[in-house]
């Protein structure tokens, strides 16, 4: 999933590759270049009759696409197995825009409970960034591992681990998957280029490798499904492609929009601060944050009333829509209040900043009461390995 150019000029250009996000990215455009189908009405029923309910992320869009799910509720509804398994690529520290398929998630391991496998990539993060040495990777790892658990997974369903930890169990597996993928294949996959070290081109296979271990330890097909953001989805067209040749299921994959950075930028960013609220900005940080976001809104009071804004193009809505607004009913209140004039930004922004700033005290609370429970997280041997 390499940079998009312009076929014409009512093609904006942009670039959507787990390593770069730019431009305004044209989420249909995906759906046709890549093979994704949407996540359709007749889904959503079906998924909502075997879990009880629907999330909203599901049902607002904000999971817009979808890679084998019907073949994967055909298993479960024949009383089948499955498990999950998403990632994380401990680069600095988790901000707001990381949990939306973790909140995806905790929702599917509530509701089937079922395996988890949360990988920390500490591993790609150490080749990917020149500067960040390998201890940095892994101890970055461990204080992103306190925000996953203190989202409320299982903890005897969950396994979060470090790559360089559980090396000794994936790379068997990677070795497979490596067999069968060619340099050629993963440069077009990834946009590399012959200086791309040779530490990232076989990088992919180690983050294919976990949606087969369930397989290799009950030594039969185990379907496996995989919620992420959209970004990362050319590791797993590289692991469907091989996943027949080695008598693999493919893994199905539930695929996110990305939520935008504050300052209007196509992704939030670890490295810039000022892109996104984090788990360990403190209430006043993410106020300032939010209050100097950019939105959807006209450039004088005067005009938002006269108007309208445009809640389509606002990171402050985005933050509403994905996690901040329960209610159906008052998001689309709020949507309409916007594009009439009614709802001015600095008062949608200032309502944003209190949810933001009572969830931040919330979790901060539950990241240190995880501390000293994270052995249990990771701790591979309750899954066998």
């Amino acid at each position: 999933m390499v940079a998009f150019g312009r076929r014409d000029e009512s093609e904006p250009v942009f670039s959507v590759t787990p390593y770069e996000v730019s431009g305004e990215v044209d989420y249909d455009r995906l759906i046709r270049q890549f093979g994704f189908k949407t996540i359709n009405e007749n889904l959503l029923n079906r998924l909502a009759s075997l879990a009880g309910d629907l999330h909203p992320l599901l049902t607002r869009g904000v999971f817009f696409a979808h890679r084998d799910l019907d073949v994967l509720l055909d298993t479960v509804e024949r009383g089948g197995e499955f498990y999950l398994y998403t990632g994380r690529g401990p680069s600095g520290h988790v901000h707001i825009g990381h949990m939306v398929p973790w909140v995806l998630t905790k929702w599917l391991q509530d509701r089937f409970k079922v395996r988890l496998y949360f990988q920390l990539t500490d591993d790609e993060k150490f080749l990917h960034r020149r500067e960040m040495r390998l201890s940095e990777a892994r101890s970055m790892a461990v204080e992103n591992a306190l925000d996953i658990a203190a989202l409320g997974f299982n903890p005897e369903l969950t396994l979060i681990f470090r790559d360089t930890d559980l090396i000794r169990v994936l790379y068997p597996v990677a070795l497979k998957v490596a067999k069968r993928l060619t340099l050629s294949t993963v440069k077009a996959a990834f946009g590399f280029s012959d200086e791309t070290n040779v530490g990232l081109t076989f990088f992919t296979s180690i983050q294919a490798a976990p949606a087969f271990l369930e397989s290799e330890l009950k030594g039969r097909p185990v379907p496996c499904l995989v919620p992420l953001a959209v970004d990362q989805d050319p590791h797993f067209r590289l692991a469907r492609d091989v996943a027949p040749k080695l008598g693999y299921p493919k893994p199905s994959i539930l695929h996110s929009r990305i939520l935008r950075g504050l300052r209007g930028e196509a992704k939030m960013s670890s490295s810039d601060p000022r892109s996104a609220v984090f788990t360990t900005d403190s209430p006043d940080e993410a106020r300032r944050k939010i209050m100097a976001a950019f939105t959807g809104g006209r450039p004088t009071v005067r005009e938002q009333r006269e108007l309208g804004g445009n809640p389509s193009n606002c990171a402050v809505f985005e933050y509403f829509r994905a996690l901040f607004e329960p209610s159906d009913r008052r998001l689309e209140e709020r949507r309409l209040a916007c594009v009439s004039g009614n709802l001015i930004c600095g008062e949608c922004k200032a309502e944003l900043a209190e949810r933001v700033t009572k969830f931040l005290v919330e979790h901060q609370r539950k990241r240190e009461a995880v501390r000293d429970m994270l052995d249990r997280f990771m701790d591979p041997a309750k899954f066998g390995l």
